[in-house]
């Protein structure tokens, strides 16, 4: 569990969603939402790299949520092939705004959490979004803004970097690729954390 975050259980589409907020020391100024790998593969909010997001969006101001989809942990519910969990991350949207209000938005994924941000960009309108390793080629990884952050590891072998690259050049969308790194980041966390925390959407376009 991160360190200093708190859990709650909150209303969700198929029961409780269990959620955790991680707050900087002084008041947000914005609201950063991760959405996390896939359920049926040992996907959790507890995931190193969602942890990694969690506080590098903290270290900038943000309040972070995560949440468990359905079917994990005290999340109720069971796995909807990716359709109730884009609902279950809408719940975590709705609930975010209610605690906050209309602060700027984050919207992150890695994996298959990065399809359901993907997905949900046009509807939430995130000043900044952020895909780590996402799952094109196994889910309709949505096609995003420009100003959006990709970073993906260069010896990924869960998503391959081609399968990345494909995706990315109808959109002229650059890549950031982790020299040597796989799927999980291993060893490269920091490294990750640094492209994240350079990330500048406003200085894109």
């Amino acid at each position: 569990m991160l360190a200093g975050a708190e859990r709650r259980l909150i209303d969700g589409p198929s029961g409780d969603l269990e959620v955790s907020l991680l707050l900087p020391p002084h008041a947000p100024t914005g609201i950063a939402l991760i959405a996390h790998p896939h359920p049926l593969y040992g996907g959790t909010m507890e995931n190193k790299i969602v942890q990694t997001l969690a506080r590098t969006f903290v270290a900038q101001g943000c309040a972070a949520w995560r949440l468990n989809f359905r079917g994990v942990g005290a999340s109720e519910g069971t796995y909807d092939d990716g359709r109730g969990e884009l609902d279950d991350f809408r719940a975590l949207a709705a609930h975010a705004r209610s605690v906050h209000g209309d602060l700027p938005l984050t919207v992150a994924g890695f994996s298959f959490g990065g399809y359901v941000a993907s997905h949900l960009a046009p509807e939430l309108q995130p000043k900044r979004l952020v895909l780590v390793a996402p799952a094109v080629g196994r889910f309709p990884v949505s096609d995003v803004p420009s100003t959006t952050l990709v970073i993906h590891g260069e010896e990924d072998d869960v998503v391959t970097l081609a399968e990345v690259l494909a995706w990315a050049k109808p959109q002229k969308l650059p890549i950031v690729v982790i020299p040597g790194a796989g799927h999980f980041f291993h060893g490269d966390l920091i490294r990750l954390q640094q492209v994240v925390r350079g990330h500048r959407p406003d200085d894109i376009g």
